[in-house]
């Protein structure tokens, strides 16, 4: 499976027969660990992911939610494995700015799992930015 794979490759799948979850395979390969990328800001294409989400918005609702992004992305369970530090289709880049500050809370949408896993401090984004998904005042400064 591809979340047993080797760190900083793509692992996509399919969730509740709906939505492709992008997650970054984030451990050495034959560990199971990876992280959920639940939301984004459009770097470029905004255009195309105006049409694949079908809104014409440049606001934050567009991409603040992990189906969302999997959608406006396009993709698909065939970019598992996808190593996403190698330039071409898919690819995670640096901004070139640094983060002066980080936020951080539990994961949301899991309350299914074992109560050490629901609140585990595991979701993290840049402090001040709108590009993510609710709920926001679980957060807190790192």
């Amino acid at each position: 499976a591809p979340v047993f794979g080797p760190g900083g490759h793509a692992y996509v799948y399919l969730c509740y027969g709906l939505h492709m979850m992008l997650n970054i395979v984030a451990d050495k390969e034959g560990v199971g660990a990876a992280v959920l990328i639940r939301s984004c800001s459009p770097v470029a294409g905004l255009e195309t992911i105006q049409e694949r989400r079908g809104q014409k918005t440049d606001k934050p609702v567009l991409l603040n939610g992990p189906g969302k992004v999997g959608q406006a992305l396009g993709l698909s369970t065939e970019w598992s494995h996808h190593p996403l530090y190698s330039p071409g289709g898919l690819e995670l880049l640096d901004g070139g700015e640094e983060v002066e500050k980080v936020m951080v809370g539990p994961r949301v949408g899991i309350d299914y799992a074992l109560p050490e896993h629901v609140n585990a401090l595991w979701r993290f984004t840049i402090a001040d930015t709108p590009w993510i998904s609710a709920p926001k005042n679980t957060l807190k400064p790192l």
